[in-house]
């Protein structure tokens, strides 16, 4: 297939050509270069590579429905007992996990990595659903789920034997959440998700709420399993809100630390992003930062659309950048960012003006959208976008393909 007429990454009119799923060659724009009937025509759009979301919530959302009023409470647990109070009221889960990862796809987003709660009140019929998502939609994007105890592990009975189940049945990645806030016994939460881990041989996506000191410990404690169970490349760190308020000397130690051991880190771009650990630091130093969506209008919070360039302009926007170079990066963290959190053996990014994904070699999983520079794009954030997955389309103009 000839990708005609497109500027990789707002560059040169070019042409792609893609043979089996990868990107072949990048050539100048030929008018008269031959074509088959099987390309695409570019139309002068910027070609680039597509979003992968490495943190969301598929089994919470209500993305579709009515809105209603918000009725959470504070804090996590109250927002969990909110979440379980009500999500029966709406349709089937496997319904609207189906529908909101079509509606990701349109909008071009082709990798995700979804948690799926289990606890003591759904045992695995949230976790089920999003399973029936990825299988509904198998041939347009690359789906992991995570075994992920909202609740925590150790408040109610049957939980860990209920995320064995989990990794036994399709989940690939072993969550755990807060191990000091939530089941306040942070040794032996994480003795068990490592468990689970090293059993399954499954990576490990840590949720992290915890404010300060308390969320460096419990970051120390993760940090030394992986080094203990050698576990580099196989450890993401998810929101961590407050691990660059403690002092500099920290800030620095932890940068180095995640670098050292591969240790990845999952943001949503939320409003405190200032006191999070500075992204272009992280990305100098080589640790992967991927981007996400978190729950989509649920019972956690109103906010949410499954647009995964929205949340691009979200991650500029909340870390006050201006330089082109700058938000030119959070596409980067957006799309092959995030990939290579899923798959460690793609190459990390290690400055903000790296622009990996559409070159000779790589996956053709790519976004045509309109702008005149990358820059523009993430501001207009545009309705006229084609999304390529493995060298197929599978979405245009906000619509499924096939």
């Amino acid at each position: 297939m000839i990708i005609r007429n497109v500027r990789p990454w707002g560059g040169q009119a070019s042409d792609i050509d893609v043979t089996d799923g990868r990107i072949a060659a990048v050539l100048p724009h030929a008018p008269s270069r031959p074509d088959d009937g099987t390309g695409i025509d570019g139309r002068g759009r910027l070609a680039m590579p597509s979003f992968s979301d490495v943190h969301c919530h598929l089994d919470s959302n209500r993305v579709g429905l009515p809105f209603r009023p918000h009725t959470g409470g504070s804090g996590i647990w109250g927002l969990v007992m909110n979440d379980r109070e009500h999500w029966r009221e709406d349709p089937p889960v496997a319904e609207r996990t189906t529908a909101l990862l079509g509606r990701m796809i349109e909008r071009g987003t082709t990798r995700v990595r979804s948690y799926a709660q289990i606890d003591a009140d759904s045992g695995l019929e949230r976790f089920e659903g999003v399973l029936a998502a990825k299988e509904a939609h198998k041939d347009r994007a690359d789906v992991e789920i995570i075994a992920f105890p909202q609740a925590g592990l150790l408040r109610e009975k049957g939980v860990p034997e209920l995320m064995e189940e989990a990794l036994s049945s399709g989940a690939a990645v072993v969550g755990g959440i807060d191990p000091c806030t939530l089941d306040r016994d942070p040794v032996r939460h994480l003795d068990i998700v490592f468990g689970l881990a090293e059993r399954h041989q499954a990576p490990v996506d840590i949720h992290l709420h915890e404010p300060g000191h308390l969320g460096v410990f419990s970051t120390d404690l993760v940090l030394e399993r992986t080094r203990a169970l050698g576990m580099q490349g196989k450890v993401t760190i998810s929101h961590a809100y407050e691990l660059g308020t403690v002092d500099e000397a920290t800030t620095r130690r932890l940068i180095e630390d995640f670098a050292e051991l591969d240790v990845s880190m999952a943001t949503i771009a939320p409003a405190q992003q200032s006191t999070a650990l500075p992204l272009a630091e992280l990305t100098r130093a080589g640790v992967r930062v991927g981007l996400g969506e978190d729950g989509q209008r649920d019972f956690w919070s109103p906010y949410g659309n499954g647009d995964m360039l929205d949340r691009t302009w979200q991650l500029a926007f909340t870390s006050r950048y201006r330089p082109d170079e700058l938000i030119e990066h959070c596409w980067a963290v957006a799309s092959r960012g995030g990939a290579a959190i899923l798959d460690p053996s793609l190459q990390r990014l290690t400055s903000t003006a790296d622009r990996p994904g559409v070159d000779v070699g790589d996956a053709a999983d790519l976004i045509l959208v309109e702008g005149d520079t990358v820059v523009s794009a993430v501001m207009d954030r545009g309705a006229d976008r084609t999304v390529i997955h493995a060298g197929r389309v599978v979405a245009d103009q906000l619509r499924l393909v096939g």
